[in-house]
């Protein structure tokens, strides 16, 4: 049987293995067979048993023991062997293996070898798995070989030199005066190559970019040309004139005209002629257009030619194809905010993009349709933004959700269609809100006192047909509380009137406190509300004290303590009960488009000279996480986590009323204090000294940039003698433009006093870049409140 008969029976057999067991002894017959042939000497052997090792390679299995053999085979002067040779080691060998050291000098003397196949055999192999050392020595021989007579190996030799600036940048300006001449070069391979070349050197090398500019008239002709050539059969795709050729030219003229007003104008007339004349039936005339589009929107080219770009998106959208539609918002989702009216002209084939079938085109049109919100079409783009909130996949909910409350806040023609639009996600999706919603909507409500009547009404209605939705069942108990007296008269205009009785509403609350729907932060919201209505009703006192009394034994502690609390309200307090539960002050946020606080920071400026009403309700204890980041200062020692910090317990027979709830005194704050800013990313760190020995820092980070910041995420590291414990952070996206922050508590109990240092690591991704920083807080003066720390980036 010959050698190469023996390869296809191989084959044959492997492939008829019925089992992995079957097929693994096969193999490692094989590879002793070809072991022992391996020691024969013979180069006819050896170079049809290499062939058979490489098809076992291609199946994962070890071919490692082929590697000198590659080595032996490519030093042959029989072009067969070579080949079989060269194919080994760009297969089985790497830069990492020191035998790909001993193939430097074959390679060196095939490139300069009488045969061209023999040559491109050593282009191809070094461009493929050549070294840094390699690269170094071979440079000046793949130097001579771009200014061959032979287009073949010009093509061969051009993609070699890509590869060597990709590993020795600097190499690079070897290379420059070749590439401008292979421009003049016929062929397209050629063109190709030196195109692909004088990308790499002008992304690496600004003089360079600056350089080749002067290049600019000659790559537009050679575009021109293109374009208006008459059929060839060689390059033609369909109906395309070598589209691969005209989408490198395309991307070399957007990185030689961005930011340049010379170049970008010289090819302003070139990018119109493709941008009308190319067929975008087809996916290769498609491709040619989207490139055009992203170099006309990258350079500085006219307001009239951008329109036209934006309306070839627009089109992509109407196309069949999910891929191009995809593309396509994902391109106009960079450009809506340079471009917005005209992205607007498009707002209804993007909101019909959202009842496509695909998720990932659904999560497009989504965030583009978000974006182009404004105050002139709030209303109507809201309501689209509804009906696809109610049927939309359960991935995108909150997202949506998310986004209609920014737009609304941003653009609400109203308070009253603002709380309207709100209550309606709540309804709709109130399982997927960020907990920051329920504290918003309050703050809304609270400065809103027209609508009181209004709200109350719609939001008991509301709880009375449905009580799954955890959000909108807290702001429903929270505004009975406050507002029980308007929903008990029963007199509003602006809602058809309902008889409401105060056992009904008694019972709506216990319903709540009852269900198995609730959660601890839902019945403590209701506990409260039910205390909150024994100053606003009059029959029903006794009730309320009963109901109270119920949760006194309750088993969670947070609704046990509350409990406790108003019994004590009801028995020792009396007197003040009526004081200490009267309606909430008015709310005012700390700035406009805020959404990631937290209702404690709503009430801050709030009169702190008396005692504050009852807070109604208490959101749920976010997931703490014990962070032992350490490595990052260096210490040797890893401490263990660290115990949660228990509140003294007072002791005095007065029992202060201010102790008894928790202690409403506010702690003096530190202004914030800028320690990162980069990418539009701001971080501010405010310090709030909680006893001798804690103290609390609070990380807020905010956007500028117009693009959101995702994988947002904070590590903090501290000395092994303090104890560090990290809440979670209260999301993990800053939306863009500042419209919203996110924050995250740092809790540091220093039980030595001694000099504090902190070590904050900053990761997040920013236009799809990853980003990681680390920020440097030298030393925390003894005095928290009266000094500021000292900070240092990384």
């Amino acid at each position: 049987m010959s050698p190469s008969a023996r390869l296809q029976e191989m084959i044959r057999v492997i492939r008829s293995a019925r089992t992995q067991g079957e097929e693994r002894g096969i193999i490692q017959r094989e590879c002793a067979d070809i072991r022992a042939q391996f020691r024969q000497g013979d180069n006819g052997v050896r170079s049809h048993s290499l062939a058979k090792l490489l098809y076992v390679h291609m199946l994962g299995y070890p071919a490692h023991f082929g590697q000198m053999e590659c080595v032996r085979l490519i030093a042959s002067p029989r072009y067969n062997e070579k080949r079989i040779g060269y194919l080994g080691a760009m297969m089985l060998l790497d830069e990492k293996q020191d035998a790909s050291l001993l193939i430097t000098n074959s390679i060196k003397n095939d490139l300069s070898h009488s045969s061209q196949y023999v040559q491109s055999l050593a282009l191809c192999t070094l461009g493929c798995m050549g070294s840094a050392e390699m690269c170094r020595d071979l440079a000046p021989e793949i130097e001579r070989l771009l200014r061959a007579s032979n287009s073949y190996i010009k093509k061969k030799a051009t993609l070699c030199a890509v590869h060597i600036i990709r590993k020795v940048p600097e190499l690079g300006e070897l290379f420059t005066p070749s590439a401008r001449s292979l421009l003049s070069e016929k062929n397209h391979g050629v063109l190709h190559g030196a195109v692909v070349l004088i990308t790499q050197l002008c992304e690496r090398n600004p003089d360079t970019l600056a350089q080749f500019r002067k290049a600019v008239p000659e790559l537009v002709q050679i575009m021109r040309s293109l374009v208006t050539s008459s059929y060839s059969p060689e390059h033609n795709i369909a109906g395309i004139s070598d589209p691969f050729l005209q989408v490198r030219i395309l991307r070399l003229l957007r990185i030689l005209g961005h930011n340049n007003d010379s170049a970008s104008e010289a090819m302003n007339d070139l990018l119109a002629q493709v941008a009308t004349n190319t067929d975008s039936s087809k996916t290769a005339g498609s491709a040619v257009l989207y490139e055009t589009v992203l170099t006309i929107m990258d350079i500085n080219s006219e307001s009239g030619l951008r329109v036209l770009a934006v309306n070839i998106l627009g089109r992509f959208l109407l196309n069949n194809d999910r891929n191009i539609r995809y593309i396509s918002m994902t391109s106009l989702q960079k450009i809506v905010q340079t471009d917005h009216n005209a992205v607007q002209r498009h707002r209804g084939t993007i909101v019909d993009c959202l009842k496509d079938q695909d998720t990932s085109v659904k999560r497009r049109a989504l965030d583009l349709s978000l974006a182009l919100v404004s105050a002139v079409n709030i209303r109507s783009m809201m309501k689209e933004l509804l009906v696809f909130l109610s049927s939309c996949p359960p991935e995108l909910r909150s997202q949506t959700a998310s986004g209609i409350f920014n737009a609304a806040e941003r653009y609400a023609p109203s308070k009253r269609w603002h709380i309207d639009t709100i209550m309606h996600v709540l309804t709709t999706a109130g399982g997927d809100v960020r907990d920051e919603t329920v504290p918003n909507l309050i703050q809304l409500i609270t400065a809103t006192s027209e609508l009181h009547c209004y709200t109350v009404h719609k939001l008991y209605r509301a709880l009375l047909k449905d009580i799954s939705q955890q959000s909108l069942v807290q702001v429903a108990c929270w505004c009975i509380g406050e507002y029980g007296d308007l929903l008990l008269k029963g007199e509003c205009d602006e809602i058809e009137p309902v008889e409401v009785t105060e056992d009904d509403v008694l019972d709506a609350l216990e319903t709540v406190l009852q269900s198995h729907m609730s959660s601890p932060a839902t019945r403590g919201f209701a506990l409260t509300a039910t205390m909150k209505l024994s100053t606003r009703i009059t029959d029903n006192v006794d009730r309320i004290r009963s109901i109270v009394s119920i949760y006194g034994s309750c088993i969670d502690l947070e609704l046990q303590q509350r409990a406790v609390e108003y019994n004590a309200l009801f028995k020792k307090y009396d007197h003040m009960r009526a004081a200490v539960l009267e309606r909430m002050p008015v709310m005012d946020k700390n700035s406009p488009g805020h959404t990631n606080g937290d209702i404690g920071e709503l009430i801050k400026e709030s009169d702190t000279s008396k005692p504050k009403p009852a807070e109604m309700g208490f959101p749920s204890e976010s997931a703490s996480q014990v962070c032992d980041l350490l490595d990052l200062l260096g210490g040797p020692d890893t401490p263990g986590p660290a115990p949660a910090s228990t509140a003294p317990t007072t002791t005095s027979s007065a029992g202060d009323l201010l102790d008894l709830l928790g202690g409403l005194e506010p702690t003096p704050v530190v202004p914030n204090l800028i320690v990162y800013e980069k990418n539009g990313l701001t971080l501010k760190l405010q310090c709030d000294r909680q006893t001798e020995t804690d103290v609390t820092v609070t990380l807020v980070g905010s956007n500028s940039s117009l693009n959101d910041i995702t994988n947002f995420t904070l590590q903090a590291a501290v000395p092994k003698s303090v104890q560090l414990q990290m809440k979670a952070p209260s999301d993990n996206v800053i939306p863009a433009q500042g419209l919203g922050q996110v924050t995250q508590t740092v809790l540091l109990n220093n039980p030595n006093k001694v000099s504090l240092k902190m070590r904050v690591r900053v990761s997040y991704s920013h236009q799809g870049t990853l980003c990681q920083d680390t920020v440097q807080i030298d030393s925390f003066p003894s005095d928290v409140l009266n000094c500021q720390p000292s900070f240092s980036p990384l």
